[in-house]
């Protein structure tokens, strides 16, 4: 570790949680004065427990990197093959679109998911967040917003369920049946939703969508090919 000015410049962390998963840290800092962080928890857990909105997080391993210049900072996280349950926040909004189903999975034996990405920004204690995209067998959410450091949070994004995913998919011609067969599952459905206000007095709304944007679609198909390959 090298640390200049009580800052770290340069580090290389490598070492095993007690559960014998690796964790690996480097931070380096080039010749245009850019912080590079790049960091590997093959046990997601005991990083991701701190946030107090999340207090079911069982499994997965995670990646995370980071470009940081004059106190700006870009970012990208992927959590892997975790399941979550408690969450207030994402619990309501299943509730709310009239998906009890899923929610009780939520709250019972919990919801899997495949792959969480997070695409952000932070500056001056804001956090802009360009994408949080989650795919699981029974949901995929895709969603954008910012969160003001300790104060306003505003969120808003697509949700659908895997069957509607799946049908969707698998009417693209040729792709669709190569990446999820013939075999049709129910209408398209999803919901929008927006979750807005103070940590401690979140209001999420949501409203019926009968077709899915463009966006959502491509982030699928990139999702599944990366995972069928």
């Amino acid at each position: 570790m090298i640390v200049n000015n009580n800052q770290i410049k340069d580090l290389i962390l490598s070492s095993q949680f007690a559960t014998k998963e690796d964790l690996k840290l480097s931070i380096k800092t080039n010749s245009n004065n850019e912080k590079i962080t790049d960091l590997f928890a093959g046990n997601a857990k005991p990083l991701v427990k701190k946030y107090d909105f999340i207090k079911g997080f069982e499994g997965g391993y995670l990646k995370f990197d980071s470009i940081e210049k004059n106190k700006v900072s870009n970012s990208n996280l992927k959590i892997f093959d975790f399941k979550l349950k408690e969450v207030p926040a994402l619990t309501k909004l299943l509730t709310l679109a009239s998906l009890q189903g899923i929610a009780d999975l939520l709250t019972g034996e919990g919801i899997r998911f495949n792959e969480l990405e997070m695409i952000f920004n932070n500056k001056a204690g804001l956090m802009t967040i360009e994408e949080i995209y989650s795919l699981g067998p029974s949901i995929s959410i895709l969603m954008d917003g910012y969160i003001q450091k300790d104060d306003l949070v505003s969120l808003r994004g697509t949700l659908v369920p895997a069957t509607t995913v799946n049908k969707v998919i698998g009417s693209i011609p040729l792709i669709g049946d190569i990446l999820v067969g013939k075999k049709a599952g129910e209408g398209v459905f999803g919901v929008s939703f927006k979750i807005k206000g103070y940590p401690d007095d979140l209001k999420t709304t949501v409203n019926p969508i009968k077709t899915l944007t463009p966006r959502f679609i491509t982030r699928t198909l990139e999702k599944i090919k990366k995972s069928s390959q």
